[in-house]
Order: C-alpha cells, then sequence, then structure tokens
C-alpha cells in the first residue's frame, strides 16, 4: 500500500505537459520554506492506497495527457515510500504513461535506484549549493543529492534541475556560480527551474500549530528573478522561470 496525502488532476508545473500530480506522504528533510508541512510525518492524514486505484486514475486521465503528459510523484519526498512504488511504476510503463518523480536526492538505496531506472523523467530539487547552508534550510546535508545527480548523469537519466530562490537563504552568487561550474557540463540536465520563494503554505503551519520559521522573508522582485537567471544562464542553456 502506498501513503497518500492528496491528487492535483491536470497540474502543469510538476513536468512537462499536463500530469496527474500525487502528492505523497513521508519526507527526510526539514525544509524551512515546505509548502507541505502536513506532508512530512511518515503516517500525517494520508490514505493507504492500493497502487491499482492510482494506475486506474491516471488510466482515466491518459486522454488529457496528449503527447507530453502523464503522472508526477510528489510529497513529501516519494523515495520515502520507493518499495512500495516499485510494482506501480511498472504497471504505468506497461500502460506507457510518462513517470516524473520529483526528489530532493537525499534517499539512496537499492530501491530507489529502482525506482529512478524505471522513471522517464527526474525532477531533482537543489536546495543550496554550500552544504552548510544547504544544513540551514533543511537540517540535513546535501551530500547525497550531488551524489543522486551524478548518479542519473552516469546512468543517462533525464532530469531536471529545481532550485528555489529564497532571500537570505539560497540567494547567493557565489553559491549558484559553484552550482553552475559543477553542473555545466552534465548532459543529462535538460532544463534548469528557478522555483520562486512563496508562502502559500504559511496558512497550514498555523492550521498545525506550528512556527513558521521564515516569516518576514520577503518574496523575490522581478529583479532578483532576472538576476539569478542571468547567473543560470551563463551555465545553462535553458533556464525557467517557473
Amino acid at each position: 500500500m502506498i501513503r497518500v496525502h492528496s491528487y492535483e488532476s491536470l497540474g502543469t508545473y510538476d513536468g512537462p505537459g499536463i500530469r496527474l500530480v500525487v502528492f505523497l506522504q513521508g519526507c527526510n528533510f526539514r525544509c524551512l520554506y515546505c509548502a507541505n508541512p502536513d506532508t512530512i510525518d511518515a503516517k500525517g492524514e494520508s490514505k493507504e492506497t492500493a497502487p491499482e486505484d492510482i494506475l486506474k486514475m491516471a488510466v482515466s486521465q491518459k486522454p488529457f495527457f496528449g503527447k507530453k503528459g502523464g503522472i508526477t510523484f510528489s510529497g513529501g519526498e516519494p523515495t520515502f515510500q520507493a518499495k512500495a512504488l516499485i510494482p506501480l511504476f511498472r504497471m504505468l510503463k506497461e500502460e506507457g504513461i510518462h513517470i516524473c518523480v520529483d526528489t530532493n536526492g537525499g534517499i539512496w538505496n537499492e530501491d530507489v535506484k529502482e525506482l529512478f531506472s524505471l522513471a522517464d523523467l527526474v525532477l531533482l530539487d537543489v536546495k543550496e549549493f554550500n552544504n552548510e547552508r544547504h544544513k540551514t534550510l533543511t537540517s540535513r546535508s546535501n551530500e547525497q543529492t550531488l551524489r543522486t545527480a551524478a548518479w542519473l548523469e552516469e546512468n543517462g537519466k533525464p532530469f531536471w534541475l529545481r532550485y528555489v530562490l529564497v532571500q537570505g537563504y539560497s540567494f547567493f552568487r557565489e553559491d549558484i556560480e559553484a552550482l553552475g561550474e559543477n553542473f555545466k557540463d552534465y548532459r543529462m540536465i535538460q532544463r534548469v527551474e528557478i522555483l520562486p520563494y512563496h508562502t502559500l503554505g504559511v496558512h497550514k503551519y498555523e492550521a498545525m500549530k506550528l512556527e513558521y520559521k521564515l516569516k518576514g522573508v520577503k518574496q523575490n522582485t522581478p529583479e532578483q528573478l532576472e538576476e539569478a537567471r542571468t547567473l543560470f544562464v551563463k551555465y545553462f542553456d535553458t533556464v525557467y522561470v517557473n
């Protein structure tokens, strides 16, 4: 059984084309800006769901996917439930449905390796390139995330690099340049997405009686987003502000 938090039909932000987005329960990171704090706990308010039920939903929505769309697994952190997802990924492949995994890349084991091997595309969230700042932002190291990126490159697995831009936490010229130097020769990076910082999940913290740690952090101005885009395009051909 798979612990599902929620679904989004006709999603257009998490991978190519129109997609069914499945938000899974459980996460190993503790990102200060997490928009889905209700998905962090391993159990939470999630519903145990049979893989066949998700498959049925995906097949029913297949006519909307067109040539580019498909299903995206987000969260939470999908690799948190890698073992349970493997049979579902196999069934989805049999149905010819494009599979995308949105991941922080911070969990690694044989099940995760198989999951990435079955996926068509990985959306890899690199929260910060500087490890100390990454720890401040997520309470975890970024070492496994960078190893995961290297594995995707070595194994010919296409991926998108995603970077959330937070003033004072992940918007440092030297860190973005170091990230660019590290990844500039990767052939498997199909695109880079700059994700503007937003506060859409703040009401969830209030509802859960949790303190939102980034109070007072302002959202990006158009000028800041353009400055970041200019930094990234020095290293990558396809850079988008999402």
